[in-house]
């Protein structure tokens, strides 16, 4: 059988399955850090997560009587995505919850992988906090109590020091602390070329400019880097607004995606009640990325942009 197509034509060794089991390598350093760093449970958050995405797309997939689609590791993404954004001493029935909700309403209900309009592992982190607020929360563990190093500096209390920060030893989610494995597992995704920097360091300049000016800090490198440390914005930036499906195919609408998710983030983290806010930005980016491409759909060769198109 001979497939006919029109040009141009456009060869690659990658395949989904592939740069999906990039990823899970790339996130394998910050969910390590963070089972080490937070103890057994962590771990069993991790694993139980992973396996409910997992088996929940399985079983849709027989259900419908569909091709049976795990193989291309999005699943495991998913699941372990969400594990990383829930709390270290979370119930295991959080990650199931959160898991089936990410797989069937998320993604599968809307057409399964490349037909999701949204993130699946946040839009299930989104579900589980309007949920389970208290849960979702709540972050003292074994290691650490109290608050998270952003709602101490929102709170006007002593933030763990700078370089506890950076390292990851202080509480959050189980994948979001440790700005160094979260670099590192960036960085393996660069050198893949499983991303670049068009969303990632349009978002994370333009929340640094945001926060320069409306912040009241002014130029203070100690609170900018702990902006930059303290959440989710390192997880968020390379590794669930890079995501292929839900941001803009178009070169200039991921420029206008990342710098639209710096501001909104901004303005969650400087003027919201909550002291985060990238994963509410990124849905919020991700409902608006067909208007952005639309915006910025580039003009075929040899055409001229009408007045009709133009406006």
């Amino acid at each position: 059988m001979l497939k006919v197509s029109s040009n141009p034509h456009i060869r690659s060794k990658d395949t989904t399955s592939r740069i999906m089991q990039y990823v899970v390598i790339a996130l394998l350093p910050a969910t390590v850090f963070g089972v080490f760093n937070f103890g057994l449970n962590a771990l069993l958050l991790v694993l139980v997560t992973v396996a409910t995405t997992v088996l929940t797309e399985y079983i849709y997939d027989r259900c419908m009587k569909k091709k049976i689609s795990i193989g291309d590791f999005s699943a495991v993404v998913t699941g372990l995505l969400l594990a990383l954004n829930l709390p270290p001493k979370a119930p295991l029935w959080i990650g199931v919850i959160g898991g089936v909700f990410a797989i069937i309403v998320v993604k599968m209900l809307f057409g399964g992988l490349g037909q999701n309009f949204m993130n699946p592992a946040l839009g299930a982190r989104c579900f589980l906090i309007i949920s389970f607020t208290s849960i979702m929360t709540n972050f003292d563990c074994d290691a650490y109590t109290g608050a998270t190093p952003l709602a101490a500096i929102k709170a006007g209390e002593g933030a763990p020091g700078l370089l506890d920060m950076v390292i990851g030893q202080t509480a959050g989610t189980i994948g979001e602390t440790s700005m160094i494995a979260l670099l590192i597992g960036a960085a393996f995704l660069l050198a893949m070329k499983v991303i670049d920097l068009r969303v990632p360091g349009s978002y994370i300049l333009s929340f640094v400019v945001f926060i320069l000016l409306f912040s009241g800090r002014g130029l203070d490198p100690v609170y900018i880097l702990s902006q930059l440390a303290g959440g989710g914005l390192m997880l968020g930036a390379f590794f669930m607004a890079t995501d292929y499906v839900t941001r803009p195919i178009t070169k200039n609408g991921q420029y206008v995606f990342g710098i639209f998710l710096g501001i909104m983030t901004g303005i969650f983290r400087i003027f919201g009640p909550s002291a985060e806010g990238v994963s509410y930005a990124i849905i919020i980016g991700n409902l608006l990325v067909p208007l952005i491409e639309k915006v910025t759909k580039p003009t075929a060769f040899g055409k001229k942009k009408t007045k009709k198109e133009a406006a």
